[in-house]
């Protein structure tokens, strides 16, 4: 497998009040607005929405990828992820991301491996742990057509 993988996606603001996201690795795009409470639509995703769909749905891949590993069997695995936004001295912010992954097992006698697994998932979930990278910032601006 490669060291390095590079992912890339595209938004773009379509009309109004809503934009659109592709990335390459997805033939259907997502239509997304601003938040309600900011102005957005009802009814689309919104960037914060999209940011814990992240959380949750690497936790779950994560997981997933954690229990094969070590043969560990289950019958279901629902992940939640609930954001608090509040407002701070530099502007709005998530203050509180919680991921509430809730695990069905059949034998009562693979609890605390479960639990441990689910720590494990929690630890190296990508997209979680990305929340703390430093972001570069790469800026251009053109007139006319930009290339």
């Amino acid at each position: 497998m490669e060291k390095e993988h590079t992912y890339r996606v595209t938004a773009w603001w379509t009309s109004g009040r809503a934009g659109l996201t592709k990335s390459e690795s997805a033939p259907n795009a997502v239509h997304f607005t601003a938040p309600p409470q900011f102005g957005g639509m009802e009814g689309r995703w919104t960037p914060e929405d999209l940011l814990l769909s992240a959380v949750a749905s690497c936790f779950t891949t994560t997981f997933h990828a954690v229990a094969g590993y070590a043969k560990f069997e289950y019958t279901d695995l629902e992940v939640e992820v609930e954001g608090t936004v509040d407002k701070t001295q530099t502007g709005y912010g998530f203050t509180r991301i919680v991921i509430r992954p809730r695990l069905t097992i059949s034998d009562e006698q693979a609890q605390t491996q479960a639990s441990d697994l689910l720590e494990k998932a929690k630890s190296l979930c990508l997209v979680a742990r990305a929340l703390a990278t430093a972001q570069e910032f790469e800026p251009r601006v053109g007139v006319g057509t930009m290339a």
